[in-house]
């Protein structure tokens, strides 16, 4: 496996994890309201966006791969919101 494709399946790998992070807290401890909630996922965002742009400045990642991962986690998580309201 190439670094290239290693830090893209890294990548992808984190936004699952967050994903799975955003979902037990949503699940087990506040509201999607709560503004503790909005606050580890806007941390949790910023966190991966931050990864995403060095990788891309590395050519390590497209802006485009980096691009999905992003919005791909944002709408999972919209999803999974909106279900829960």
């Amino acid at each position: 496996m190439n670094i290239k494709t290693q830090a893209l399946e890294l990548l992808k790998a984190e936004a699952n994890k967050i994903e799975r992070l955003i979902e037990v807290q949503r699940n087990n401890l506040t509201m999607p309201k709560c503004p503790l909630y909005e606050e580890v996922l806007d941390t949790q965002l910023f966190g991966l966006s931050r990864v995403i742009d060095f990788l891309t400045r590395l050519d390590l990642l497209s802006k485009e791969e980096g691009r999905e991962i992003l919005d791909g986690l944002e709408k999972r998580i919209s999803e999974k919101i909106g279900q829960s309201q």
